[in-house]
């Protein structure tokens, strides 16, 4: 039997899964044109984003920046620099909005909520050591 998915592994999971729920519906399965696009930032990102205030401009304005290649359409890596942005730029959010406690403090971040579970306030950050293991998966379309 599998050993259970950490809590990470999940949510990478969760970023592939609602890319494909939005790119199988329109056109190529396994890229967002810009209604699927506008969709997806809509419905799943309307906190983080919520400064071009749902403004089809200003999505139209972001879909063009990510997408690199110039092809109206965005695939999956091309996403994933989008995902990558918005992390980082909630984790600065989060340091501008720490209490200002001794130690490495978090306040809420980008969606305006603090993390969830409790962690993340007050915590320290020892060192880190990354390791990439292969996970590979297919999709049926």
């Amino acid at each position: 039997m599998a050993a259970e998915m950490s809590q990470m592994e999940r949510h990478i999971n969760t970023i592939i899964d609602t890319f494909h729920e939005y790119s199988v519906r329109l056109g190529h399965p396994d890229t967002l044109n810009q209604k699927e696009f506008k969709q997806l930032v809509k419905k799943e990102l309307p906190d983080f984003l919520k400064k071009p205030k749902r403004n089809d401009k200003a999505i139209n304005h972001i879909l063009e920046d990510l997408d690199t290649n110039q092809d109206k359409q965005l695939s999956f890596e091309e996403f994933c620099v989008l995902v990558a942005k918005l992390t980082y730029l909630s984790h600065e959010e989060m340091h501008k909005n720490a209490p200002g406690d001794e130690g490495h403090s978090h306040g809420p971040g980008l969606g305006g909520r603090g993390q969830e579970s409790g962690h993340g306030h007050g915590h320290s950050h020892g060192g880190h050591d990354h390791s990439h293991g292969g996970h590979g998966h297919s999709h049926e379309h």
